[in-house]
C-alpha cells in the first residue's frame, strides 16, 4: 500500500486508521523441520494470544540450505528443528542471530541454550530402547549391551545416517573414543534382524510383528502411537512394547532437543523473538508435554502422565555442544562399518 504524504491532523487521522489494520496483519514466517500436526496447535495458541499470524513452510530436510540460498531475501524469521544437530548446523552456516530475552533465560536452563543465544532448546526427548513385552524379560539395558551377541538377529533400526542415530553414535564416541565406538557399532550391525529402514514407528511395528525384539527410538513416538485415535493399529503396536532407558544406573540416557533459532535476516525480528519466547513459556511447554509427549525443558513443567509411567528419565549430562562437534566423525563411522547395509550374511 502506498501512503500519500499529508500534513497535520489529516495525517494523524490517516495513521489512526492504518495502525490497527497493520497490527492485526502482523505475521511471523517459520521454516519448520517439525511436523505440522505437532506444531499447529501451538501456532494457533500463539496467534490467539498475540494476534500475530504464523506462516509456515514445513519440510523434512533442506531448509537450512534453502535459507542460505535465499540470503538477505529470505522471508524466514524463525527456524524450528526436530534435532539439536540442525540447530548447530544453522548457527555454523551463519544464518542465525541471538534471540535470548530475559523471559527466555528464565524459562530455558543454560544447558539447553547456545551460550551466545543463537539457538534455544524447546523440548527434550530420550533416545531409548523399545523392547518386546512378551519376549524381553529384563527391565534394564545399556547402549553398550546392544552389541552383545546374545541379541544377534533381534535388533531393528532406522538408517544409521538419520540425524537421531548420528547423534547417538556421536555420544558413544564422546564417552568411549572413536575406536571403541566403531567396535560397538559393528556389534550392533551384526545384531540387526534386517537392513535398517523406516522410521521410529516402523521399528515398533516390527517388534509387534515379531521381526525383532529390540529397537532404538525416541520416547515421544511411543506417546504419539499410544494415543493415536486416527490410526488405532498403532496403539496395538505400542501396547506390545515397553520403554527401557539405557544406562539409567550409570551415566544416563542420551538426550536430544528440538529447538528454535532466530534468523539473521529475519524481516520481523520482534515477532520471531515473541514466538520463540512463547514456545519456551510454561503454557507452550505444558502443551508439548500433554499433546506431543515430550520432556519440557522448563523446570517445574511436568511430563505427561503417560510419559511418567515409563519410568525415571536420567539424562546423560554430556554437553550437547561436544556431541555436535563429533557428528561428522559419527556419520563417517556409520558409513565405514556399512551399518545401513544390514547384518553380514
Amino acid at each position: 500500500m502506498t501512503i500519500c504524504r499529508t500534513r497535520g491532523a489529516g495525517f494523524a487521522a490517516l495513521l489512526s486508521l492504518l495502525l490497527p489494520v497493520a497490527a492485526s496483519a502482523a505475521e511471523v514466517h517459520v521454516y519448520s523441520f517439525r511436523e505440522p500436526k505437532l506444531m499447529e496447535p501451538l501456532f494457533e495458541a500463539f496467534t490467539a494470544k498475540t494476534g500475530i499470524e504464523v506462516k509456515t513452510v514445513f519440510a523434512k530436510d533442506g531448509l537450512i540450505e534453502r535459507i542460505v540460498a535465499e540470503g538477505a531475501n529470505s522471508p524466514a524469521d524463525v527456524l524450528l528443528t526436530n534435532e539439536f544437530g540442525l540447530l548447530t548446523q544453522a548457527r555454523d552456516a551463519g544464518i542465525t542471530q541471538p534471540a535470548v530475552t530475559p523471559a527466555i533465560e528464565a524459562d530455558v536452563p543454560a544447558a539447553y541454550r547456545d551460550p551466545a543465544g543463537h539457538w534455544i532448546g524447546l523440548t527434550r526427548r530420550a533416545r531409548v530402547v523399545y523392547a518386546s513385552k512378551a519376549r524381553v524379560g529384563q527391565a534394564a539395558i545399556t547402549y553398550e549391551e546392544l552389541a552383545d551377541p546374545k541379541w544377534k538377529g533381534k535388533i531393528c533400526a532406522r538408517s544409521g545416517q538419520h540425524t537421531y542415530n548420528v547423534a547417538l553414535v556421536a555420544s558413544m564416541i564422546a564417552h568411549h573414543g572413536a575406536a571403541d565406538a566403531e567396535t560397538w557399532l559393528k556389534g550392533v550391525k551384526e545384531n540387526l534382524a534386517r537392513k535398517p529402514s523406516g522410521g521410529d514407528r516402523d521399528q515398533v511395528k516390527a517388534i509387534f510383528a515379531g521381526e525383532c525384539d529390540l529397537a532404538i527410538g525416541n520416547t515421544y513416538y511411543m506417546g504419539l502411537m499410544s494415543t493415536n485415535a486416527k490410526e488405532p493399529e498403532q496403539k496395538d503396536w505400542a501396547a506390545a512394547v515397553k520403554v527401557l532407558f539405557p544406562n539409567a544406573a550409570d551415566r544416563g540416557t542420551h538426550v536430544n532437543l528440538s529447538g528454535a533459532a532466530l534468523m539473521k535476516n529475519a524481516p520481523d525480528k520482534d515477532s520471531g523473538q515473541a514466538l520463540i519466547a512463547f514456545l519456551a513459556s510454561a503454557e507452550a511447554q505444558a502443551t508439548y508435554a500433554g499433546a506431543n509427549h515430550e520432556y519440557p525443558v522448563k523446570e517445574g513443567v511436568a511430563a505427561s502422565d503417560l510419559v511418567q509411567s515409563w519410568g525415571t528419565f536420567k539424562p546423560d549430562p554430556i554437553a550437547l555442544e561436544e556431541i555436535a562437534k563429533l557428528r561428522r566423525q559419527a556419520s563417517e563411522l556409520v558409513d565405514k562399518v556399512g551399518f545401513d547395509n544390514g547384518p553380514s550374511s
